[in-house]
């Protein structure tokens, strides 16, 4: 039995295993790749994984489906297939995953069956719960949620024998982290981290085929991304295209396109200086973020040791040039771009899994991670002077964890008898930009006029939320809760896809 480290990635996988020395190392897919599509295409009822299914993406996108990650954590969505079944966002993860863990029980010669599987250091509660349940769906043994620079960094620095700042740039196919902590003999210290869980380079693409769509229509009259135009074909197509121009475009001054428009041959010449303009906004949203978890971890640019970059969308030259211009710091790519984060999951799979195995034993390494919320974490009540209903943050984002905070609250009405509390992830006071992760209605006592009441919010290292009512007075507990996850499944539906997938052979 093995431990080993999972980068689940929006458009590419990798798993990565601890060898007898010490050292992470990339465990090579059924191909010989390092990395496997995170894309799975329904062929009747067998689900292919891999290359073998994003080479099907352009013939049949009704039958394939990719970018998965972007819909972690969110309860309706479903992929239909040509079968009639239906299945959602955990269970194609768990068949990605599955694939990844087939492939690395091969290269390791036992089964890899205990997994760190990393997610975006801005997912949110149900979105790392809903990775967490993809893994168990597909039969593993889920030691921890990584997240993903923090996983880079130990990759970067596991054996260091010195303090420094880091900040880590993952820019990678779907979501986008910044993250900056104090590492240094084994210990990771998380300062700050801020993100966008839907920028990476499947938007950069996007502004390209836009681009390639608007000059071809200029000389068709046809929209390329029309929807429905050839069931998707001609769109997933142009995708193809347009991410490989993306490609060329890192080392070459021009990328030619050419599509099949009415019978007719239409090429597009898309030179650097043009895509840089088209996605320059893309990159200026990620420059934002850079100088945000600066100031959130009050550091300045000066005291930063180093600047990790990480994900393979910081190959295109413009994306180097703008962080070395803002940190002043050079850029280090002494890790793999597509293969930093599957190494340092590794590390900490292997430290996990001998403190299980030999408790009592002397580790081989230690690692002890530190890190902080990604959102804040507060409940739905209404404002004094407006009586809307808006987001009251308990937790600010960024406190380290395990954490707890504590608000004043009061009944709208007198003599009120219960609550309806409703706690929340996000950052913002606008509920349309916060996430439920959980609501319970909650006796209180019953009092003349309006009661007034603390609620206590405590965050654990694993991300279990604990919520309490308390007197205000003298502290004395009136209610409490356990969060129960709206957004995500239950033990029972886990179990029930667990048992159909293991029936399943994943191509």
């Amino acid at each position: 039995m093995s431990a080993i480290g999972i980068d689940l990635g929006t458009t590419f996988s990798a798993a990565a295993a601890v060898a007898k020395n010490g050292e992470p190392y990339i465990l090579q897919n059924r191909e010989g790749h390092s990395t496997t599509p995170s894309v799975v295409c329904f062929r009747g009822n067998k689900p292919v994984v891999g290359m073998a299914a994003r080479r099907s993406v352009s013939a049949a996108p009704a039958d394939c489906v990719e970018f998965v990650k972007r819909h972690m954590g969110d309860p309706t969505w479903r992929f239909p297939t040509a079968t009639g079944e239906e299945y959602t966002a955990e269970q194609i993860s768990a068949l990605i995953l599955k694939r990844v863990a087939e492939d690395a029980s091969t290269a390791l010669g036992n089964p890899a069956s205990e997994a760190v599987i990393t997610v975006p250091a801005y997912f949110d509660d149900a979105r790392r719960k809903a990775t967490a349940d993809a893994g168990e769906i597909a039969g593993l043994d889920v030691l921890r949620v990584l997240n993903e620079p923090t996983a880079a960094a130990l990759a970067f620095g596991y054996n260091a024998d010195r303090e420094e700042t880091l900040l880590v740039y993952d820019l990678g196919g779907g979501t986008f982290d910044c993250t900056v902590m104090r590492m240094g003999y084994g210990r990771f210290d998380v300062l700050a981290t801020a993100g966008d869980r839907n920028l990476g380079g499947f938007d950069f693409d996007n502004a390209l085929m836009i681009h390639v769509s608007e000059l071809i229509q200029k000389a068709t009259g046809l929209w390329l991304l029309a929807p429905g135009l050839d069931d998707g074909e001609t769109e997933a197509i142009l995708r193809e295209h347009c991410e490989q121009a993306k490609r060329q475009l890192s080392t070459l001054p021009e990328a030619k396109i050419s599509m099949d428009v009415d019978g007719g041959e239409h090429v597009v010449t898309v030179t650097r200086p043009t895509f840089e303009a088209l996605t320059r906004p893309l990159l200026r949203r990620t420059e934002e973020i850079v100088q945000e978890v600066m100031e959130e971890a009050r550091i300045g640019f000066g005291r930063l040791g180093s600047v990790l970059m990480v994900g393979g969308s910081t190959r295109m030259p413009m994306v180097t040039t703008m962080v070395e211009k803002v940190t002043g710091v050079r850029a280090d790519r002494s890790v793999h771009p597509d293969e930093a984060v599957a190494l340092g999951a590794a590390v900490l799979a292997d430290v996990l899994s001998n403190a299980r195995r030999h408790p009592e034993g002397r580790p081989r390494r230690t690692v002890t991670v530190n890190d902080v919320t990604s959102q804040g974490v507060g409940v739905v009540a209404r404002a004094r002077d407006s009586g809307e209903q808006v987001n009251s943050i308990v937790i600010p984002r960024n406190t380290p964890i395990p954490c707890q905070g504590r608000r004043r609250f009061r009944t709208l009405a007198e003599n009120q008898r219960e609550v309806l509390l409703v706690v929340t992830e996000g950052d913002d006071q606008d509920l349309r930009f916060a996430t439920v992760v959980g609501s319970a209605r909650l006796a209180i006592p019953s009092r003349m006029g309006a009661v007034e009441f603390d609620i206590l919010i405590s965050y654990d290292a694993d991300g279990i939320i604990h919520v309490s009512l308390t007197e205000p007075d003298d502290g004395r507990q009136i209610a409490e809760f356990e969060i129960d996850r709206q957004a995500n499944l239950d033990a029972a539906d886990i179990h029930r896809m667990r048992a159909a997938l293991r029936s399943l052979e994943v191509g």
